[in-house]
């Protein structure tokens, strides 16, 4: 015959596992309980038929409300309003009222440009980091405080170059932005480039690269080399080269992102 259990085993064992707390003074079968049918009742109303996917809105000043369209409805709008921009203000303007992208929602500032316009030679990047959305200044973090060494380099500061993104507003996580978001933002970033016209556009990093213009290859094969940025008249030159995020990871690049740089300054020097 086996022995009793032990009562204070057997609620230390209880507390252990949480049931620390009496409900009742009476023991319930639940499974008891989940055997028994429901009692009857009058039948449950049905929900409610599901509202209509809202569409597009035009807000004050005509602008279209687009968080709530299709990404192609999106562009379509931006194209719109970046081509009515007539100067940079403007479009810093435009940007700051257009819903077609939802990263503005979750991002804390609008990050549009640093430096000079007039300078004659335009950076571009992919999307704010951290100390970017906080401080509404692109390249002013980790990576920004090397492109600062890398103009330096070649006898330039922020005061002589310009510098943007294709995406001014700050992917959740530092992820990379979508096809969706670069797609959104590409007119403005296009109507940007044509309202600066600088002598040398250069591109840091994939996204900025192949987004501009139009290459599916990798940046390793892109960098280096000097491929026309044809959406303006006459084309721009532009140098595709290493962001400098990737060159903190990968510090060995930066001999490569070193012979971009001078090649850069060579062409800014040339007459014309």
């Amino acid at each position: 015959m086996s022995e009793p259990p032990n009562l204070s085993d057997l609620l230390a064992f209880y507390v252990d596992a949480g049931a620390d707390e009496a409900i009742g003074d009476d023991p319930v079968d639940r499974y008891a309980a989940a055997r028994t049918p429901p009692p009857e009742g009058p039948p449950m109303p049905s929900p409610p038929p599901a509202p209509a996917a809202p569409k597009a809105r035009i807000g004050a000043g005509g602008q279209t409300d687009l968080a709530l369209g299709s990404p192609g409805a999106a562009a379509e709008s931006a194209r719109e309003i970046a081509a009515g921009c007539r100067n940079l203000d403007e479009l810093r303007a435009a940007l700051a009222a257009f819903e077609g992208c939802a990263l503005r929602e979750t991002a804390m500032n609008l990050v549009f440009a640093d430096g000079n316009p007039e300078a004659g030679l335009m950076l571009v990047g992919e999307a704010p980091g951290v100390e970017e959305d906080r401080q509404g200044l692109p390249f002013v973090g980790a990576s920004g405080r090397l492109l600062d060494r890398m103009l330096a380099a070649i006898g330039r500061d922020r005061t002589a170059a310009y510098i943007t993104n294709i995406v001014p507003w700050r992917p959740p996580g530092n992820r990379n932005p979508s096809a969706e978001e670069t797609t959104a933002c590409l007119p403005f970033i296009e109507r940007h480039i044509e309202l600066v016209r600088p002598k040398v556009l250069v591109l840091l990093g994939a996204t900025a690269a192949g987004t501009l213009l139009g290459r599916s290859e990798g940046i390793t094969r892109l960098r280096g080399r000097w491929i026309d940025y044809t959406r303006t008249d006459p084309p721009i030159a532009a140098m595709p080269t290493y962001h400098p995020a990737y060159l903190l990871r990968q510090p060995g690049q930066k001999r490569d992102a070193w012979r971009d740089f001078l090649t850069i300054k060579r062409a800014l020097a040339e007459p014309g």
